[in-house]
């Protein structure tokens, strides 16, 4: 019972009696703190007092400190994105001087980004950026799915889609499709104003910067500059867009008129619409007659091997191909497709009719595909765990390679 009525009693005048209790009964304290005598008081009242007094003013400046040292930690944070385990150590490290913390982050981060450049980066997002007769895009890497959709990766993909609209192919002459690597863009001045990363720097290092910032290997993979005539438009498509001229996949077309139009809208919603149709059907050629011709021979060999399982006449097999090839030109030839949300109307069908709304005849002149990580190998672990015992699920665990 004693001790839930000293429970009861404020932290100081518990200490204070625990120390009295070891001394003399004469009503004075010998405890000393740092070579100074506490109390020498023949009052037991204010011996109580003074120690109270010393107790509140120790406890008030450690809270102080503690609180002054989590601001820190949390303005460095805001201003970096780092992790927080990261942000402590270069504030500790830097004796809590939030500015030379900051540069410290940025050089850790530089070189952990180095050591994290080669791996593998499937994750990210494609960036679009549009302006009259023309349209970017760049495809910006990462890890996860989870640095994807943080707004500073977004931002810079957005910044660098913008800087690719002024790359220029001095070797092509006529408006098309110039596709190239991040070696054309890395040395180019980029001018970021964003409250955690701003300033003008080179397009290489605002991608290591942002590494250094995720913690995750970042990379500029590849991009595709398309234009068209001055009498066509460029029209595209973002699937799974997390904002406006961001997303996982696009599909881009140039729509060429033969004479200048008024009617631009038109031909801008006709573009929207087959863009889309890129997505969803995947198209790989323009036209029959540009198949290649090893593709052509390679599925005409498959398709006659196939034929010949049947056991039929030659001249069956011949009329079984000949139907597979047609069906094959249908679901790889953009001109010969079905459009995807009405399969009575083709492709063919639909510039006719946008060639007579508008007055002049309309033509596709380029198209292309491209998906975030296509191309890329993915590795997954080779095994997985299953829990069995002869009673059923049971905590026994055996490691089986994953066929």
């Amino acid at each position: 019972m004693a001790f839930f009525r000293n429970a009861k009693q404020p932290l100081g005048i518990l200490l204070y009696n625990t120390r009295l209790s070891t001394c003399s009964r004469h009503g004075y304290s010998t405890w000393a703190t740092k070579g100074t005598p506490f109390a020498q008081y023949t009052d037991t009242k204010a011996s109580k007092t003074a120690y109270l007094y010393w107790v509140s003013r120790r406890f008030n400046s450690q809270a102080a400190s503690s609180a002054e040292q989590m601001s820190l930690i949390k303005q460095l944070r805001e201003r970096t994105s780092a992790p927080i385990k990261d942000v402590k150590a270069s504030l500790v490290d830097c004796n809590w001087d939030i500015e030379a913390a900051q540069k410290e982050l940025r050089k850790r981060g530089k070189v952990l980004a180095m050591k994290k450049s080669s791996r593998t980066a499937t994750e990210g997002l494609l960036a679009l950026a549009q302006n009259e007769g023309k349209a970017a895009v760049i495809e910006l890497n990462c890890e996860t799915d989870f640095v994807a959709r943080n707004e500073i990766f977004e931002y810079l993909a957005l910044a660098l889609a913008k800087k690719a609209l002024f790359v220029q192919n001095s070797s092509q002459q006529i408006p098309g499709v110039f596709s190239f690597g991040p070696e054309c863009l890395e040395d180019l001045k980029l001018n970021l104003d964003h409250p955690k990363i701003s300033g003008e720097t080179t397009i290489q290092n605002a991608v290591t910067e942002v590494a250094a910032m995720m913690g995750e290997n970042i990379k500029l993979r590849r991009g595709v500059v398309m234009s068209t005539s001055s009498h066509g438009v460029v029209s595209a498509y973002l699937h799974r867009c997390p904002q406006p001229g961001l997303g996982r996949i696009v599909g881009i077309l140039s729509l060429e008129v033969e004479n200048e139009i008024s009617q631009l809208d038109a031909l801008q919603k006709v573009g929207s619409e087959l863009a889309m149709h890129i997505v969803a059907a995947k198209p790989l050629f323009l036209t029959k007659e540009l198949v290649t011709s090893d593709v052509l021979n390679n599925e005409r060999e498959i398709l006659k091997s196939q034929a010949i399982s049947t056991g039929k006449s030659p001249m069956a097999i011949e009329k079984m191909v000949d139907g597979r090839l047609r069906k094959y030109f249908e679901e790889v030839v953009f001109m010969e497709q079905k459009y995807f949300l009405n399969d009575s109307l083709s492709i063919k069908t639909i510039l006719d009719n946008v060639s007579k709304e508008v007055g002049s005849p309309v033509k596709i002149g380029n198209f292309f595909r491209m998906e975030v990580g296509e191309g890329i190998q993915r590795y997954s672990n080779p095994y997985i765990f299953i829990f069995f015992s002869s009673c059923g699920w049971a905590a026994l665990s055996k490691i089986i390679p994953f066929c």
